[in-house]
């Protein structure tokens, strides 16, 4: 197996641990799975920088683990505590059956997408290229779906992990500064989400994003 080969699988190995999130019933247990993709993308990003002789994704992948691996999902977990068993019964806008479907259009229409990329670091990727595309739209798809405001959390996070992979196989010898750009704008980020939830759940005692509709500012 070459490495574009294993980075391919890694990469269907995130629409696996996506689907997991998004169908996730708790939020400690997205958080979980989370992790777990997070993982998967920093050995995606030490198989890409082996294949490819990129030392600044080693960098990625040291940053990444710690951010997405290590803070983020510790962020959740910390949250869930403080909450408790708010808004686990909260059942998802459309029924949890058509999740997988939905997210398997996605990454369809982004497969049909791909094929016309002729980038030279793109060729050998295409498969974890499309995942990574999809990611974007599996994100806004949790987003929309979730009613618990602490699961739309993670479908920013999904978006982000989308975006964090295309960029490391579109340009793999991108300067260390970028990403740490990227990584300190999803950390900032879920952690002032993390705080509105735990506030809007302090004050108005409901996690449940359509509870929310009338609020006034």
């Amino acid at each position: 197996m070459t490495g574009f080969t294993l980075v391919n699988v890694l990469g269907g190995l995130l629409i696996v641990t996506s689907m997991m999130v998004v169908l996730a019933k708790k939020s400690k247990t997205a958080a979980y799975c989370y992790a777990v993709q997070s993982l998967v993308l920093v050995l995606s990003f030490v198989t890409l920088g082996a294949t490819t002789g990129s030392t600044e994704l080693f960098t990625w992948a040291g940053t990444a683990f710690i951010t997405k691996v290590l803070v983020v999902p510790g962020i959740i977990l910390y949250l869930s505590n403080k909450v408790g068993d708010a808004g686990a019964a909260l059942e998802p806008r459309v029924n949890k059956s058509v999740l997988p479907i939905i997210i398997a259009v996605e990454v369809a229409v982004c497969f049909a997408a791909v094929q016309g990329v002729s980038l030279p670091t793109a060729l050998e990727v295409k498969p974890a290229l499309a995942i990574s595309l999809a990611h974007f739209f599996i994100g806004l798809t949790c987003i929309v779906t979730q009613r618990n405001i602490v699961k739309q959390i993670f479908g920013y996070c999904l978006m982000e992990n989308g975006s964090h992979l295309t960029l490391a196989l579109l340009a793999p010898n991108a300067p260390e500064l970028v990403e740490v750009g990227v990584a300190t704008d999803a950390f900032l980020a879920v952690i002032i989400m993390a705080v509105v939830a735990y506030r809007i759940h302090k004050v108005a005692g409901t996690l449940d994003a359509e509870d929310l509709m009338e609020l006034k500012g």
